[in-house]
C-alpha cells in the first residue's frame, strides 16, 4: 500500500493506492502550522488509522511547498512555519518506526502525470506548474531527479534570459521575487505573472480568466497581452528545453488551462531552439489537484 500526504499551507491530503495505484482512500484535515509536535501527530495519526484499516505498513511519501537542506535534512518551508528549519522527515520516522520520502510539491505533480498511462512510456518527463507561481519538476525513468541540493526543477528561480528581457522593450518591468532576487521567471510566467504584466502595460488589474475572457472576444489590449505573453513563454520554455531536453513536457496550474498555449507554443519555442533540436509534446495535466497526493505516495515505487 502506498501513502501520499499533500501537505499544504492551510490543508493536508491523505491518499492510499493500492498495488495497482489505484486511489481507495481519501482523507483532508488541517494542517496545524503553528504546532511542529501537532503537525507530526497529525500526520502519524492518519499513517497508523489507515494500517488499521488496511492491515498493513503503508509505504510513505510527502509532498510539500518547499525542499529540504540536502546537508543537514532541516526543511524549507515559509507557508508551513512550525516545521521551517526542522528536520521533519527524521522527526516523522522516529515517530511512525519506518522510512519516509520527502519531495517537493511540483515534483510530486510531475511524478503523477509520469506515471500516467499516457507518459509512462516517457524516458523524461518535465512538469511544469502555471499557477499562482512557476514551478516544475523533473522525472527521468519514473522517478524524481531532485539534484544535489533539491532544487532541481526549480525554473521558477530561474531569471528571465536576455532574448526574454529583450523582448519585453525599454518598458520591461524589473519584478522583485520573494527569493530575494528580481527578474525571476516565477513573476512573470505563472498566472501571477500575466496578470502583472497585463497591469504594468495596460493599467487595469484584472483576473486571469478575465483576461482570456476579453482575449476570446478580441479585445485589442488583450489580443496584444497574449501575443507578448506567449513570445515571452516561448523564449523562456526554449532555454529550459535546451538544458533539460525533455522527451514531454506537462503543463499544471490554473493558467495551463489556456487552450492557446498548446496551439501557440509549438509553433513558436522551435525558433528559439538549437538547430538540431525539435520541441517536445507539451500536454495538460490529467490528475487536476489530486496530482500532489498521487505524487507523493509514488515516490516509493521503483
Amino acid at each position: 500500500m502506498y501513502y501520499g500526504f499533500d501537505v499544504g499551507g492551510t490543508k493536508i491530503e491523505f491518499g492510499a493506492f493500492n498495488n495497482q495505484l489505484e486511489r481507495i482512500a481519501t482523507e483532508r484535515v488541517a494542517t496545524p502550522t503553528d504546532d511542529y509536535d501537532l503537525l507530526i501527530s497529525t500526520i502519524s495519526d492518519l499513517v497508523k488509522k489507515y494500517d488499521r484499516q488496511f492491515d498493513c505498513q503503508g509505504k510513505i511519501g510527502l509532498g510539500l511547498p518547499g525542499m529540504e537542506n540536502a546537508d543537514d535534512q532541516t526543511m524549507l518551508l515559509v507557508n508551513i512555519p512550525a516545521a521551517n528549519g526542522k528536520p521533519l522527515r527524521a522527526d516523522l520516522e522516529t515517530k511512525i518506526g519506518r522510512r519516509v520520502k520527502v519531495e517537493n510539491d511540483a515534483n510530486c505533480f510531475a511524478l503523477s502525470e509520469a506515471w500516467d498511462k499516457s507518459l509512462k512510456d516517457e524516458e523524461s518527463v518535465l512538469g511544469l506548474i502555471l499557477g499562482t507561481g512557476f514551478g516544475g519538476g523533473i522525472v527521468h525513468k519514473g522517478e524524481v531527479f531532485s539534484g544535489r541540493n533539491h532544487v532541481a526543477g526549480e525554473v521558477g528561480h530561474m531569471r528571465l534570459p536576455l532574448d526574454a528581457w529583450l523582448y519585453l522593450g525599454e518598458n520591461a518591468p524589473l519584478l522583485s521575487c520573494g527569493c530575494g532576487k528580481r527578474g525571476c521567471q516565477d513573476n512573470y510566467l505563472s498566472g501571477r505573472g500575466f496578470e502583472l504584466l497585463y497591469q504594468h502595460y495596460y493599467g487595469d488589474a484584472l483576473k486571469a480568466t478575465q483576461i482570456i475572457n476579453a482575449y476570446q472576444s478580441h479585445d485589442n489590449n488583450a489580443v496584444a497581452h497574449v501575443e507578448r505573453f506567449m513570445e515571452l513563454l516561448a523564449i523562456c520554455l526554449a532555454n529550459i528545453f535546451t538544458v533539460n531536453d525533455p522527451h514531454a513536457v506537462v503543463l499544471g496550474g490554473g493558467l495551463s488551462n489556456f487552450e492557446a498555449i498548446y496551439e501557440e507554443m509549438p509553433k513558436r519555442v522551435p525558433k528559439y531552439l538549437l538547430p538540431v533540436a525539435r520541441c517536445p509534446k507539451i500536454v495538460k495535466a490529467q490528475h487536476g489537484d489530486s496530482g500532489g497526493v498521487r505524487g507523493a505516495a509514488f515516490l516509493n515505487i521503483k
